[in-house]
């Protein structure tokens, strides 16, 4: 008898790896003993595929709909999820001793997102040792808050999960309003979103930051990084304060610091957090579209977060003032960014439009009659993996749950990794002559 052998490659394991924990992270929550209530089958692999991508979208109530078990379940997912599958491999491989060939270096360099597959170990060893750290400082900082407020138990638990959730960026809460009690609580603002500014930043730029010396050993994406998250989180912060200042179902009502800490979280958590202190269905239009704007961007390269990324809208970015410039090449900081990079940021760039297009088209034939600016933000939340909503989850239909979930799945692994999964590579041994068109 003759044995095929089946050649599976990075991007194609490690989409059957997410859809493994996916239908175990379903079948747990669909236990008795996981929910309050009757859930369907379809709603517990919307809440799976929502906690294992880290976004945050729910068709019901975690804190209500779920018991201690189904939520235990929702936060080990967004602890994997967000850390990555590939990392917690690496993590039981070095605790028993095994050493890790070069095919599960390749495999961690695509979960990643990297660009080499030198120093993966070392990053993933840093990725546990930082977040670990992170989530138990935040942990006693929250539970100084909430122990008082709740008790022992209560207050570490909430603590504990809202660690998890918002260094994941995730955005899953316990309580059905999200965080919007807590909308003047300077140490629930600052903590919460200290917690998924660093986990969205990426883990390529908190190691660089550790070992770097000085600020010019920073690595070039370093660079780029911090810079533009400065840059957009403040930017963002006064459109909103501006653009809600005299909303009174917002921040109008509210006295100046309120306002300020209200402004401050809303402009960084559509970085693919998904928590809210703000009713986002009560916002202004422009500032809603602002936050489809920055869900779109999302946050760093190796991080928790989904979207696009910000170095990938860097590059169009600075692709675009070169060619205006009449420049042939692509410089900051003295350096030049290779074109594979430059294609590459295209390539997501188009495929994300395309999901995101088809997505939207498809709700607003199963969601006839639903307000058009409230399935465009449903959709890019769910690209973006970010979880915020305008209140249309709940109400969608069961084509509309599968088209988010899907949404959500590709969100998480990149567009680029799921076609890869599903193309086949071949290489060019034909070249042909050149030949101009007119574009523009």
């Amino acid at each position: 008898m003759i044995r095929r052998r089946v050649n599976v490659t990075p991007p194609q394991l490690l989409v059957l790896v997410f859809l493994f924990f996916i239908i175990l992270g379903t079948l747990l929550l669909k236990l008795p003993f996981a929910s309050t209530i009757s859930l369907s089958w379809l709603d517990a692999l919307f809440t799976a595929t929502s906690a294992m991508t880290v976004t945050g979208l729910i068709v019901v109530d975690t804190g209500t709909a779920y018991t201690l078990f189904g939520e235990v379940v929702i936060m080990c997912l967004i602890q994997i999820g967000g850390l990555g599958i590939m990392s917690f491999a690496v993590l039981i491989y070095l605790m028993l001793g095994k050493k890790i060939g070069f095919k599960e270096r390749l495999l961690i360099q695509q979960a990643l997102n990297q660009t080499s597959v030198g120093g993966v170990i070392r990053l993933v060893k840093h990725l546990f040792f930082f977040s670990f750290i992170v989530e138990g400082i935040a942990l006693a900082l929250l539970a100084a808050k909430w122990i008082p407020e709740y008790g022992w138990g209560k207050g570490l638990y909430y603590s504990l999960f809202h660690s998890i959730s918002a260094f994941n960026n995730a955005g899953f809460s316990i309580w059905p309003d999200s965080l919007m009690r807590y909308v003047g609580s300077p140490i629930v603002n600052l903590v919460i979103t200290g917690l998924f500014i660093i986990g969205g930043i990426g883990f390529t730029v908190l190691t660089d930051l550790w070992y770097s010396k000085t600020i010019r050993t920073f690595s070039l994406h370093t660079k780029l990084m911090l810079i533009g998250t400065l840059i957009l989180n403040i930017a963002a912060m006064l459109a909103v304060f501006v653009l809600e200042y005299s909303n009174p179902k917002t921040i109008g009502g509210m006295p100046l610091e309120d306002k300020l800490l209200g402004s401050y979280f809303q402009a960084v958590t559509p970085r693919t957090a998904g928590f809210n202190t703000l009713d986002i269905g009560s916002m202004e239009p422009s500032t809603i579209l602002l936050i489809i704007f920055l869900m779109f961007i999302g946050a760093g390269s190796a991080s928790t977060g989904g979207g696009i990324k910000l170095t990938t809208f860097i590059v169009i970015l600075l692709s675009v003032v070169s060619f205006l410039n009449d420049r042939s090449e692509i410089r900051v900081f003295r350096r030049t960014i290779d074109r594979a990079f430059i294609f590459k940021a295209l390539a997501i760039s188009m495929i994300s439009i395309l999901l995101v297009f088809t997505g939207i088209f498809i709700l607003t034939i199963s969601e006839h009659g639903s307000p058009i600016l409230q399935i465009i933000f449903e959709v890019v939340s769910a690209f973006g993996t970010v979880g915020l909503s305008m209140g249309l989850t709940g109400s969608l239909s069961w084509i509309g749950k599968i088209v988010i979930i899907f949404i959500m799945f590709t969100g998480k692994l990149g567009p680029l990794t799921l076609a890869f999964s599903l193309a086949k590579t071949t290489k060019d041994k034909i070249r042909y002559p050149k030949e101009d068109i007119l574009t523009g």
